[in-house]
C-alpha cells in the first residue's frame, strides 16, 4: 500500500506527532464553528465491476489521508476533540484474497486501533452514540442504522479542506519523498525513450524504478510520443513504437504516505530546433519559479505565464505578430489552453485551490482562463506545481484559423513543429517566506550518480 514503509528521511515519527496535533486542532476548531461533536471519516469501499464479482483498484478518500497513510478499504477514523483518535481497521476473515495485517508503522502509536472483519461489525467499535458526529465519505447500506448527524456536509468540508493547502514538516518529508521517487521513474523513462521503446515498455521502466504498482501512483502517467504530446491528459500508451520518433512528454508522479508528486518533462529524439525549444521552454518555467513565494497572488503568476509565453512564440517564429499582439488577441491561449499549476498534496490536484476563506466565497478566475485550477494568494507551505507549456492541439488551431487570429500565426512553422505534440514542464515547489524549495529539481539532484 502507498505510504506503509518508512521513508529514508529519518524521523517521520517525530514529524507525525505535531502534525496530527495540528490536524486535530483544525478538526476540533471546524467542528465547532458547524455545529458537530465529532467525525467519523471513512476510507472508502471496493467498487465492484458491473456485473462481475471482480472490484475495481482501490481509491481511499483524501479525507481519511489527512489522519493516516493507510491505504486500506472499509477502515474508519473517530475523532472527537480532547480524545485520541480511533482508527477501526478493517481486517475481513477471507480466503480468496489475503487480509492486511495490522498496520505497524511510525504513526500507529498515536492511534487507539480496533480490529474488525467488516463494516457491520465496526460499528459496535465506535462510540454507542454518534448524535452530533458528522461523517465524510461514500454512503453504504448499513449506515443508515449508525445514527449519525450528517453525511459530507459542505461546510464543515470547505472548512478542513481550505486549511489543507498549508503543509506541515512532516507532509513536506512525504512530499519530498514522493518527489524522489518519481524522479527516479522519470530518469529510467528518459532512458527507455532514447533505446527507441514504445509508450508503454516507457511506463514499466517508469513503473520499476519507482517500485510502485500502476494502482499506487497518484494518477495515470501521461506518456506521450510524437503527435501525442498535443493531448494535455493523453492516455493510450501504444505498445508498438512509431516508425519514427520525434518526442517524448512525460507526465507522471510517484506517492508516499499519501502525498504526491506531479512532474512533466519533454524530449526530443534528437531534432536540434525543437531541442532548442524545449530549452528555452525550461528558462521560462524556472523564471516563474523565481517568482514564487508567499504573498504572490497565484492569477498573476499565471498571467505572467501568458506573458513569457508571447515572448517564445515570438522569439521562436510560431506567430508573426509582437508579444503584446498575441497575448492581447488570445493567440497564447491556443497554444497554453490550461492553468499554470495547482495544489499539490494528499490530492494531484488538491482540494481548496478557488476558496476566498473557510466560510465561504470563491476568488475567481482571470477573464478567459476557465481552466485555472488556483486563484488563491499563497501562503508558506502551500505546495503547488509549475507547469507552462506550449502545444499543436488541431482543434484549437482550426478555430484560430477560422477567425481575426488566423494572420497573427506562422502556419508553416506550425505544420514543422505538429510532429512533436507539445512541451510541458512541470516542477512542484514548496512556498516559503521569501522564495521557494523546488522539491522537483532537487529531488533529480539527488538521485544523479554519486549521490
Amino acid at each position: 500500500m502507498p505510504g506503509a514503509t518508512t521513508s529514508p528521511a529519518s524521523g517521520l515519527s517525530n514529524l507525525f506527532a505535531p502534525y496530527l496535533e495540528t490536524v486535530c486542532h483544525r478538526t476540533a476548531e471546524a467542528l465547532t464553528a458547524c455545529g458537530y461533536r465529532a467525525l467519523v471519516v471513512h476510507s472508502g469501499s471496493l467498487l465492484p465491476v458491473f456485473e462481475d464479482d471482480r472490484t475495481y483498484p482501490f481509491e481511499v478518500n483524501a479525507p481519511f489521508k489527512v489522519w493516516t497513510p493507510l491505504a486500506e478499504p472499509d477502515c474508519f477514523v473517530y475523532f472527537q476533540p480532547g480524545q485520541r483518535p480511533i482508527l477501526v481497521f478493517s481486517q475481513p476473515r477471507d480466503y480468496w484474497y489475503k487480509p492486511p495485517a495490522p498496520p505497524e508503522d511510525y504513526w500507529t502509536e498515536y492511534f487507539d486501533i480496533r480490529t474488525c472483519p467488516d463494516r457491520e461489525s465496526a460499528r459496535a467499535l465506535l462510540p454507542p452514540d454518534l448524535g452530533g458526529t458528522a461523517y465524510l465519505g461514500e454512503p453504504f447500506a448499513e449506515l443508515g442504522s449508525w445514527g449519525v448527524m450528517a453525511h459530507n456536509p459542505a461546510r464543515l468540508i470547505r472548512h478542513l479542506d481550505f486549511g489543507r493547502a498549508v503543509k506541515s514538516p512532516y507532509e513536506l518529508t512525504c512530499l519530498r519523498e514522493a518527489s524522489r521517487l518519481g524522479a527516479r521513474g522519470h530518469m529510467a523513462a528518459q532512458r527507455a525513450f532514447a533505446a527507441g521503446e514504445s509508450e508503454f515498455a516507457i511506463e514499466l521502466a517508469f513503473l520499476a524504478a519507482c517500485g510502485l504498482r500502476e494502482q499506487e501512483l497518484p494518477y495515470n502517467p501521461i506518456i506521450a510520443l510524437n503527435e501525442g504530446g498535443s493531448v494535455l491528459h493523453y492516455q493510450v500508451l501504444e505498445k508498438r513504437a512509431p516508425a519514427a520518433r520525434h518526442s517524448l512528454l512525460i507526465d507522471a508522479g510517484a506517492e508516499f504516505g499519501g502525498y504526491a508528486s506531479d512532474i512533466t518533462r519533454t524530449y526530443s529524439a534528437g531534432d536540434g530546433d525543437f531541442s532548442a525549444l524545449i530549452a528555452r521552454m525550461d528558462t521560462l518555467q524556472q523564471a516563474l519559479c523565481t517568482g514564487i513565494r508567499a504573498g504572490a497572488d497565484w492569477r498573476e503568476v499565471h498571467l505572467r505565464a501568458h506573458r513569457l509565453t508571447a515572448e517564445v512564440l515570438q522569439e521562436a517564429q510560431i506567430v508573426t505578430c509582437s508579444a503584446d499582439e498575441a497575448l492581447d488577441a488570445g493567440v497564447t491561449r491556443v497554444f497554453l489552453p490550461h492553468g499554470i499549476g495547482h495544489l499539490l498534496g494528499l490530492e494531484v490536484h488538491d482540494a481548496g485551490g478557488l476558496m476566498r476563506s473557510p466560510e465561504g466565497g470563491d476568488i475567481p478566475r482571470p477573464e478567459g482562463h476557465p481552466h485555472l485550477r488556483l486563484t488563491r494568494v499563497l501562503t508558506e507551505g502551500f505546495v503547488v506545481t509549475m507547469e507552462p507549456g506550449i502545444y499543436f492541439i488541431d482543434p484549437l488551431l482550426e478555430a484560430a484559423r477560422a477567425d481575426q487570429r488566423a494572420s497573427l500565426i506562422n502556419w508553416s512553422r506550425v505544420a514543422s513543429l505538429r510532429k512533436f505534440g507539445g512541451i510541458r514542464i512541470e516542477d512542484d515547489l514548496a512556498v516559503t517566506a521569501t522564495g521557494c524549495e523546488n522539491l522537483t529539481r532537487e529531488a533529480f539532484r539527488s538521485e544523479q550518480p554519486g549521490n
